[in-house]
């Protein structure tokens, strides 16, 4: 009996340790086993914050978003837009108390530290009424610049100058001959301006009212006469032809006349 078990205990390790039952065994095994799934391992790298994750996980599960309601949003830059100021108009106010009080924007001015830029001759006029008659009016428009007055040069006066404020547009001066060169000045305490072509002009007046009428009055006189002289050629032709008439009914109507001489 003992010897029995001995020789079912040899065979039992001997069926162990044999490599090709063992390969065999475990070949079989393997073949009627069911596959052996392996799982899957996903590596997931750029992973967003927690918040990221919620929002996700929000969009995929939670109800379509509210779209909002349009919020009007104030404009801060507005149009910008030119002050109402005119530079060849008098006593106006300064365009920088105009910046100030509407928010308008002003031409380019140079400072007060600079020279002013010159101004632009708008006329030379003669004065036809009133006081100043026979004197002619300069008109000007202003620079872009800072300006304390103004002065207005005549060709021939050596060097007089006469002075006008800086709220001015226009001066009287003597009577000019045609052709008189006059330069309009702007002033500030850096100094003044320099003379241009179109802050200098000649002085050419304008033919005057009354030259016109009294040409129209010597035309009229002309047109005149020559109406009455072919007026009284007309005439004249008129009667003669009339009278001609009438000398010769008055020869055919008596028997005793005769061109040949008496019967």
């Amino acid at each position: 009996m003992t010897s029995l078990c001995k020789n079912q205990a040899v065979l039992l390790l001997f069926l162990i340790s044999s490599p090709l039952l063992h390969s065999h065994l475990f070949t079989h095994a393997a073949s009627t086993s069911p596959p052996i799934t392996r799982p899957r391992i996903l590596f997931m790298t750029g992973l967003g914050s927690d918040d990221d994750y919620s929002d996700d996980y929000l969009d995929d599960h939670s109800s379509p978003p509210e779209v909002p309601s349009p919020v009007r949003i104030p404009v801060l830059n507005r149009e910008a837009r030119l002050c109402p100021y005119n530079p060849c108009l008098e006593n106006q106010e300064p365009c920088a108390n105009l910046a100030v009080q509407s928010g308008c924007l002003c031409p380019g001015l140079s400072g007060a530290d600079q020279p002013p830029h010159a101004p632009r001759i708008q006329a030379l006029l003669p004065i036809s009424e009133g006081d100043d008659r026979g004197k002619v009016e300069v008109q000007w428009c202003a620079p872009s610049s800072v300006v304390s007055g103004y002065r207005v040069v005549v060709e021939g006066t050596d060097g007089d100058a006469l002075e006008f404020g800086d709220a001015l547009r226009r001066g009287s001066l003597a009577s000019l001959e045609v052709g008189t060169k006059v330069c309009v000045v702007a002033v500030n305490n850096a100094g003044h301006s320099s003379p241009s072509e179109f802050s200098c002009n000649r002085y050419d007046p304008p033919e005057s009212s009354e030259h016109n009428v009294f040409a129209w009055v010597i035309s009229g006189g002309v047109a005149l006469l020559l109406l009455v002289v072919i007026t009284s050629l007309i005439l004249w032709k008129q009667n003669m032809c009339q009278r001609g008439k009438r000398d010769s009914t008055d020869g055919l109507g008596n028997p005793s006349y005769s061109t040949e001489g008496t019967l």
